[in-house]
């Protein structure tokens, strides 16, 4: 498949549109949680940043959909919007619904240069979706919660898998249409893209204790990986991210600093010495 060509980008957008799934957040079978699941639910820290981004998120993909003149990439982006704003809705029906006490976020707005925000929203998304499904992943592990809100949210992470092969391949072909199509081009502006993501990443792990940040990713990390090692961590966020990218077309571009970030830290932290890790008596099933 030449990256570019008008067969990729009837494959990239005619996959996308044709894995949509219709649902409704508000008639998904929510689960019933006991004390010790509410408590772990509302503890987590995350969803004031999750609901702000979201709905951030619907809102700027759906202004920039209306600026898109061609009709086949109009149509798929302006259905991530709905899904985008779709997510905000479910995040929003859950903190109502388990009566999660958060401070109402700041209200959307459309940024200036839409362009670019699109942009800068789909590398940054790439890196969080990445460490998400790991997250997804250990915290199942340990029963964090029933395996039924697990259920709820497994689409939530495959659309967020959608997401970012979209864009890659969405980005690499508005490049080749730019003359930058050249693949030392094509890379040299994805590591700058990157670069200013992980910047973004890094910060917002950095001040996720406190009660703001920008990655909701990195606010809820702690949850869910207090004393694992960072090997199992890395490695459950390489697995995850293979078996969710197995379900794409293998013509289609994919995401790949952090899997190979991941391959090379795991080969790294072999050659370090093993230190036993203690259970973290929180996430437990013991304790559950």
């Amino acid at each position: 498949m030449k990256v570019g060509s008008q067969a990729h980008k009837e494959l990239f957008c005619q996959s996308f549109i044709e894995s949509y799934q219709d649902y409704e957040p508000e008639t998904l079978p929510w689960p019933q949680l006991d004390d010790a699941a509410l408590a772990r639910l509302r503890g987590i820290p995350f969803w004031q940043i999750a609901l702000q981004t979201e709905r951030q998120a619907g809102v700027m993909v759906s202004a920039f959909a209306e600026t898109i003149t061609d009709p086949m990439i109009r149509e798929a982006i302006a259905l991530q919007a709905k899904e985008e704003t779709r997510h905000g809705r479910l995040l929003e029906f859950l903190i109502k619904h388990y009566d999660v006490q958060i401070a109402e976020p700041a209200p959307p707005t459309v940024p200036p240069n839409i362009a670019q925000e699109f942009i800068d929203f789909g590398f940054g998304e790439c890196l969080d979706s990445y460490f998400a499904f790991g997250m997804f992943e250990l915290a199942r592990q340990t029963n964090y919660f029933p395996e039924a809100l697990f259920t709820i949210f497994d689409p939530i992470l495959y659309e967020e898998a959608r997401h970012i092969v979209f864009f890659v391949n969405w980005v690499s072909y508005m490049q080749v249409h730019e003359g930058r199509g050249l693949a030392p081009l094509r890379v040299a502006h994805a590591g700058v893209h990157y670069g200013r993501a992980l910047l973004h990443l890094a910060k917002s792990f950095t001040s996720a204790g406190g009660s703001t940040g920008e990655s909701f990713t990195a606010a809820g990390a702690g949850a869910f990986t207090d004393n694992l090692t960072p090997a199992r961590v890395f490695s459950v966020c390489l697995q995850e991210n293979e078996k969710r990218m197995s379900s794409f077309d293998d013509r289609l571009l994919q995401p790949r600093l952090l899997p190979k970030l991941s391959a090379i830290a795991l080969q790294m932290l072999k050659l370090l010495p093993q230190r036993q890790s203690t259970p973290n008596p929180e996430v437990s099933p013991s304790n559950l």
